[in-house]
């Protein structure tokens, strides 16, 4: 980490002196020395932690209208607001009072572009994926045998359960009530398993739990959806254990890295778990995002819908919005499995591929009172169907109105939840914060707003009106062609710098990629390929004639997936295939700033390899290969 600390401090120092360019502020010296001297007094700590941690007390600032003299607590004050960042800070706060602007208001441009400056200033390294100390991880597993101890106390009154009940049974039950558990079809999702198979391993059934058996028997639902005779004595057949409840494999608990300020725990699923969820959250996701009245208001796939009215509150302010902490780790599973009452068939197979154990790190076994962690395929739409029910819960009870279809249908309107980011009309969040922590949710306060002009939901961040959303590092610096995940992440990371007009960080960030794979290629914003969006000075890359397909071609650094060796046959190849013609189409996804995803790019070559029953791709891995490809994606060749 020491090695890159120089680094670091070049980028920040170049994210500082284009901040100061955009909202057409004056360089401050004494900004820059403290940015220095912190860097070299604290570490990368100050750039993932401090900084951070000063933009949350801004945050807080824009919705208070002031600087509360508590906040800023590791930054001298000058006057009334704080002496770092002073030149942007004190056009939106007066310097005497602390008190936000009024006369300056009014040009919304003038005012976001000096609080975007501040925040990617600040938030530029918090997601930069780096080890968290021991401390910090045993902190944050510690936290998550914390909320089961306290799920099991937690507890609510007659009325309140009761209310929560009616409300469920208004909500869901005339949409889920015809739901036929019989026609689900489960499949496997991307990622890991408890077990540690492989991708084509998971076709390969060793273990499958006798809970699953009156909802997904193995035959048909694990092997292909043929009869049964087909596969009475195969030895495929054979090899499955059907495993008793109280011998059910665990959950796999597992920090991954999120911020250096601490990981996020997730729980790895089982295999046979995993796959009997995946049939029911596509059923869910499908169900709950074309009913009326939950369309558009409850999104799964989309997140547009919380952004975009995030950006238009923070303007009207309108909606606040809520993040919560800990969300799927707060959901009671008693509750939980009250919103599908009016479907027993379905509900007591929501139950039956919940997991009830989780293994610790250490080898700890705990047991889960929660609905289900983070990892669970169900943990995302229920915890949203959750959420939704809180707060049409609350929203009934501020206006007084009975329990009844109509009147839920009245004041749902103004309510849209992606998971635990929520939209609820601001006159009402107060009651619906109060609501959610009686209902055994942790509001982030942090994250949540409903008064000023500040508005954050689903990756945007808004100010009167505008993006303000920063944008972040996300690996360490590459040091060798090895290291494709950084070439990648920094060569994309450099293109949303130049989108967004800070030339002095993207020259920086290219310049570190083009010193281990040479000069990049100009490309369009959609090319599959390693390349800038534009560039200063000309140069030539390597190219040819391709007779076969009559093109010109030009040399290029294309990712693409590592594959390891892992061939499938027989009812597993059967099964995998027959449920590959029932996938959707798959299409590629662009950030929010447009520029090609190649995240997602990797995923749909996966999705349409031809090779798929011999070899597996390694998740989340990725090689870089030079390879020819068409000029007309090169800009300047082929036009």
């Amino acid at each position: 980490m020491k090695s890159h600390v120089s680094d670091y401090l070049k980028v920040v120092q170049a994210i500082y002196r284009d901040a100061c360019t955009e909202c057409a502020a004056e360089v401050s010296l004494r900004d820059l020395k403290t940015i220095r001297s912190r860097v070299e007094s604290q570490g990368v700590s100050f750039l993932t932690i401090t900084l951070p941690n000063f933009c949350r007390d801004f945050e807080r600032s824009l919705e208070l209208r002031f600087v509360d003299p508590n906040l800023f607590q590791s930054f001298r004050k000058r006057r009334a607001i704080p002496a770092f960042l002073q030149g942007m800070l004190g056009r939106i706060f007066n310097l005497e009072t602390g008190r936000i602007r009024d006369e300056i208001v009014s040009p919304p441009t003038y005012l976001a572009r000096t609080v975007a400056s501040i925040r990617q200033i600040c938030l530029a390294f918090k997601k930069i994926e780096l080890p968290c100390t021991p401390k910090r991880e045993n902190k944050a597993l510690e936290g998550f045998i914390t909320n089961e101890q306290s799920l099991s106390s937690f507890s609510l009154s007659d009325e309140d359960s009761s209310v929560f009940t009616n409300v469920s049974f208004m909500l869901w039950s005339r949409h889920l009530r015809n739901l036929c558990v019989s026609e689900m079809v489960p499949r496997h999702g991307p990622g890991q398993t408890a077990e540690r198979v492989t991708g084509n391993g998971k076709y390969r059934w060793h273990r499958w739990h006798d809970r699953l058996e009156p909802y997904l028997p193995l035959v048909p639902n694990a092997f292909s959806a043929l009869s049964a005779e087909i596969h009475e004595g195969s030895q495929e057949l054979e090899m499955v254990s059907i495993i008793p409840e109280n011998c059910e494999q665990p959950v796999r608990v597992t920090p991954v890295p999120k911020t250096l300020k601490g990981p996020r725990i997730i729980a790895i699923e089982p295999c046979c778990m995993q796959y009997a969820q995946q049939a029911v959250r596509d059923v869910l996701y499908d169900l709950l995002e074309q009913s009326y009245p939950f369309s558009g208001h409850i999104n799964f796939r989309d997140q547009s819908v919380n952004q975009r009215h995030a950006l238009i509150s923070s303007a009207s302010g309108q909606l606040a919005t809520i993040d919560l902490s800990d969300a799927s780790d707060r959901v009671p599973l008693e509750l939980a499995l009250r919103m599908f009452d009016s479907n027993p068939d379905l509900r007591d197979l929501i139950y039956a591929c919940r997991s009830k154990n989780a293994e610790m790190p250490n080898g700890t076994i705990v047991p889960l009172n929660k609905f289900a962690s983070m990892g669970s395929a169900l943990c995302f739409p229920v915890e949203a169907m959750y959420f939704y029910t809180i707060c049409i819960v609350a929203l009934l009870k501020i206006s007084c109105l009975p329990v009844s279809r109509k009147n839920i249908e009245q004041v749902s309107s103004d309510v849209f939840v992606y998971g635990d980011d929520i939209l609820v009309p601001a006159h009402a969040a107060a009651t619906v914060l109060d609501y959610l922590e009686k209902y055994n949710c942790k509001v982030n306060t942090a994250k949540t707003f409903y008064r000023g002009s500040f508005r954050e939901s689903c990756g945007v961040d808004a100010f009167l009106g505008e993006r303000v959303t920063p944008i972040y590092l996300g690996t360490c610096p590459p040091e060798n062609r090895q290291q494709a995940s950084e070439l990648i992440s920094w060569t994309a990371t450099a293109n949303l710098f130049l989108r967004k007009g800070y030339r002095r960080v993207a020259h920086f960030l290219f310049s570190r990629v083009e010193k281990i794979l040479g000069n990049l290629p100009t490309v369009s914003e959609t090319a599959p390929v390693l390349g800038r969006i534009t560039r200063w000075e000309p140069f030539s890359l390597p190219k040819r004639w391709n007779k076969k397909y009559q093109r010109l071609e030009i040399m290029c650094w294309v990712p693409s997936p590592i594959y390891r060796t892992d061939k499938l046959e027989g009812f597993g190849a059967l099964t995998k295939c027959l449920l590959r013609l029932e996938r959707k189409p798959e299409s590629l996804e662009y950030s929010v700033l447009g520029s090609f995803n190649f995240d997602e790019y990797v995923k749909h070559l996966i999705s349409i390899d031809p090779k798929h029953l011999e070899r597996s791709a390694l998740h989340g891995e990725v090689a870089l290969n030079r390879r020819w490809v068409p000029a007309t994606i090169v800009s300047g060749y082929g036009q």
